[in-house]
């Protein structure tokens, strides 16, 4: 399948939003953990006496022929044991001080910039490859640039495809296609799914934007044919001629052909708790977890933040609810490019999770280009606490709880030496006893 920016946030099983920053400081846990064990083995933990703390380690250095006459491990031993625990303790601490960084906003209120990939969901996927042989092989002399308008097709939308040939030095030549078939892949020996005619034309007349210009354009509409209630991913395949050459290229899409929710429309806006509120209004047909992102610019159309709504809907009117977190705003303000506002909402998609099938979600209908515009509020008029809930306080203390582990155990290996420096401040409980 072709690919263009992901639908409102991947989600994992069950709809939850996948934090990559939780992945990674995971893996510094166990990184720290597996240093403390390490630190455990070379003479940790709460030493009765200075003879019995130095016993493990002038043990190691006999079996490793590293100790002085007095059984102590020699200078430079010591000195790199020390750098083991400093190195401990900064994982520790990093990894505390990354989670802190990483959740002082929810998941569903993140800047744009960590989610470019997501700014324009409806821009369309442009490519070019090398002209692929319709007997096997490639045409490096030829390469052909494409697009397509989306990948995912709500009921009732079409697709656009377009194809263009051209040399090693950019121009153009000539192309004729010889045939285009749209087709509902099927799996498990099902029955084929049913098959669409495409007519690509360059005569500058409904999605093709001149005459003669060597761009031949098709559309694909499922709803106006016999894919109308295909479920499931459609392949165009596009036969054609270039060079005197037959090549093949194929477009994906994947069609939803039922609606589970609707627009009313409606849009209102409120400072909740310290956040700005878009409420969207709709009418729910199929129950269950709805997935709904919108973007949010500033007043001079610079990318802002994606916004993410993530809940049960039932059957009926319902609302969505877009939280543009306060912090998050009083933050930015105090950036290089501070938001102006009044800001502006965007761009809404969504659709309902479903899961151990394919596909994974029945989409609703896209909100393109401007939805809603807020009043110009006064900043102070925003919160700046960090969000809370009881997973990060968890999170927190836990990690808060090994960069004071490896505190202790540094400031134990050699006490008269200071603590390196916090990434952030912190001050980890018991890691700084003199």
């Amino acid at each position: 399948m072709r690919s263009e920016a992901p639908p409102p946030g991947r989600r994992g099983r069950g709809g939850r939003v996948p934090r990559p920053w939780l992945r990674r400081t995971a893996l510094a846990v166990a990184l720290a953990a597996a240093g403390l064990a390490l630190w455990s083995m070379r003479g940790g933990g709460e030493p009765p006496a200075p003879a019995a703390a130095a016993a493990p380690a002038a043990a190691a250095g006999l079996v490793a022929g590293r100790i002085d006459g007095a059984g102590l491990p020699l200078p430079d031993e010591r000195a790199r044991w020390r750098r083991e625990l400093a190195d401990n303790y900064r994982l520790a601490d990093h990894t505390y001080c990354s989670y802190r960084a990483g959740s002082r906003y929810p998941s569903g209120s993140r800047p744009m910039s960590e989610n470019a990939d997501q700014n324009r969901p409806n821009a369309p996927i442009l490519d070019t490859n090398p002209m692929r042989l319709q007997d096997g092989g490639v045409e490096t002399g030829v390469q052909l640039q494409t697009s397509q308008s989306r990948v995912y097709l709500v009921a009732g939308e079409a697709v656009h495809f377009s194809l263009r040939a051209v040399d090693a030095a950019g121009n153009g030549v000539p192309l004729v296609v010889t045939r285009a078939l749209a087709q509902g892949i099927t799996y498990d020996g099902a029955r084929s799914g049913p098959q669409v005619a495409l007519a690509f034309a360059d005569d500058g007349l409904g999605t093709d934007q001149a005459t003669g210009d060597g761009v031949l354009t098709g559309v694909l509409a499922p709803a106006q044919g016999s894919l109308a209630g295909f479920n499931g991913t459609i392949r165009t395949e596009v036969r054609y001629s270039a060079g005197g050459r037959s090549g093949v290229v194929a477009f994906d899409v994947i069609h939803t052909p039922e609606l589970p929710a609707v627009w009313t429309g409606q849009v209102r806006e409120a400072i909740e708790d310290g956040a700005l509120v878009f409420t969207l209004r709709t009418e729910v047909r199929l129950p269950g977890r709805y997935i709904v992102s919108g973007r949010v610019d500033d007043a001079h159309g610079r990318p802002f933040a994606l916004l993410t709504f993530n809940d049960l809907l039932g059957p009926g009117p319902a609302e969505v609810r877009l939280a543009l977190f306060g912090k998050l705003l009083r933050d930015q303000a105090q950036s290089d490019r501070p938001p102006v506002l009044p800001l502006t909402l965007r761009d809404v998609d969504g659709y309902l999770l479903k899961e151990n099938t394919d596909p994974d979600r029945v989409l609703m209908p896209r909100l393109e280009g401007k939805v809603h515009t807020s009043k110009d509020y006064a900043l102070d008029g925003f919160s700046d606490a960090e969000w809370q809930s009881e997973e990060r306080t968890r999170y927190l203390t836990e990690f808060a709880k090994d960069a004071a582990l490896a505190g202790a155990a540094l400031r134990e290996a050699d006490p008269l030496q200071p603590l390196p420096a916090s990434e952030c401040g912190a001050v980890h409980r018991g890691s700084n006893r003199p």
